[in-house]
C-alpha cells in the first residue's frame, strides 16, 4: 500500500491538471482544425487553413510585431528598474522596510485595476500627467488616442505592475550576498559601477535567469487587462498583442477556429523561446 500512496495522494492534482489544462489544450487543438459558425452548432474541417490564413492576415502579422517590441521593452526595463531599485531598498537605512512594502502594491492589485487607475492619471482631460505637461510645458498629449504614445503607455503601465515582482527577488539576492565579498572590492578599487554590474549582477544571474523568462510569460499572456481597459488595442491596432487579437477573434467576432489557431501559436511561440532560452542562457548562470 505504501508504494501506491503517493501516486493516490497525487490523484486530485492530477485530476485538476488534466481538466483545466490538458483537457482544453487540447480541444484547443482539435478546434483551430476546424470553422466554426458563430452559433457553434457548425463545424468544418479546414486542416491547416486557419493557420495558413493567419500568417496571410496583415492585421495579424501586425500583432506579431507588437507583441515583440511590447514584451522585449518591458522585459528589459522591468529587470533593469527592479535591479536598480534593490540596491537603493537593499540599503540599511531608516524606513527601508516601508518603502519595500509601499513599491509592492503595484503587484498586488489586478492588470485591471492597474489599468483604470493609469486611464486615470493619463486622460486628455483630467489626468494629472496632463496637467503635469501642460502646467510647465504648454504640452497636452492624448496618450491613449494616439500612435505612438498608446502603445507607450501600456508599456510603462505594465512594467509598473511587473517591477514589484522582480524587485523582491532582487532584494533577497543582494541580501544573501556575502558582506566580505563586497567589502574585498571597495578595497581593491572596485567603485560603485563595477561593484553592481560587475560583481553583484553575476552572482545574481540565476534570479535573473529565472525573472527573464517570467516577465517573458506574464508579457506574452497576462496583459490583456491593461490592455483592454486602457486603449482596447486601439489606436488602429497598435496596441494590439497576440493576446489581445486572440481575444477580439474569439470573442468579438466569434472567429473561434482561428482563436484555437492562434493558442496554438502563441504555445509552439512561447515553446520555442523557452527551449533556447534554457539551451543558451542556462550555462552562463553562475551558481553560488
Amino acid at each position: 500500500m505504501r508504494k501506491f500512496l503517493p501516486y493516490l495522494l497525487l490523484i486530485p492534482t492530477f485530476l485538476v491538471i488534466g481538466i483545466f489544462i490538458y483537457w482544453p489544450a487540447g480541444l484547443s487543438f482539435r478546434l483551430s482544425l476546424f470553422r466554426t459558425s458563430p452559433f457553434g452548432n457548425r463545424e468544418l474541417y479546414v486542416g491547416l487553413e486557419n493557420f495558413i490564413r493567419l500568417f496571410q492576415n496583415p492585421t495579424y502579422l501586425q500583432a506579431m510585431l507588437t507583441t515583440l517590441i511590447y514584451v522585449g521593452i518591458t522585459v528589459f526595463f522591468t529587470i533593469l528598474i527592479s535591479f536598480l531599485l534593490a540596491q537603493l531598498l537593499n540599503q540599511d537605512i531608516p524606513g527601508t522596510r516601508w518603502f519595500r512594502l509601499f513599491i509592492f502594491a503595484p503587484y498586488a492589485i489586478s492588470p485591471a485595476i492597474a489599468g483604470t487607475l493609469w486611464s486615470f492619471l493619463l486622460n486628455p482631460v483630467v489626468g494629472h500627467l496632463n496637467y503635469f505637461f501642460n502646467s510647465l510645458f504648454g504640452l497636452n498629449v492624448d496618450f491613449l488616442t494616439s500612435s505612438p504614445y498608446a502603445l507607450i503607455a501600456v508599456m510603462f503601465a505594465s512594467i509598473w505592475k511587473m517591477v514589484p515582482f522582480a524587485l523582491i527577488f532582487y532584494i533577497a539576492g543582494l541580501q544573501s550576498i556575502p558582506d566580505s565579498l563586497v567589502e574585498s572590492s571597495f578595497i581593491d578599487g572596485a567603485n560603485l559601477w563595477q561593484r553592481m554590474w560587475k560583481i553583484k549582477f553575476p552572482l545574481l544571474s540565476p534570479i535573473t535567469f529565472y525573472l527573464v523568462i517570467m516577465t517573458i510569460t506574464n508579457a506574452m499572456f497576462n496583459s490583456f487587462g491593461i490592455i483592454d481597459v486602457m486603449t482596447k488595442g486601439g489606436p488602429t491596432g497598435d496596441t494590439t498583442t497576440l493576446i489581445y487579437k486572440l481575444y477580439l477573434d474569439a470573442f468579438t467576432y466569434q472567429n473561434t477556429g482561428s482563436a484555437a489557431s492562434q493558442s496554438i501559436i502563441m504555445f509552439i511561440i512561447m515553446g520555442v523561446v523557452t527551449f533556447f532560452y534554457f539551451k543558451n542562457v542556462e550555462s552562463k548562470v553562475h551558481y553560488q
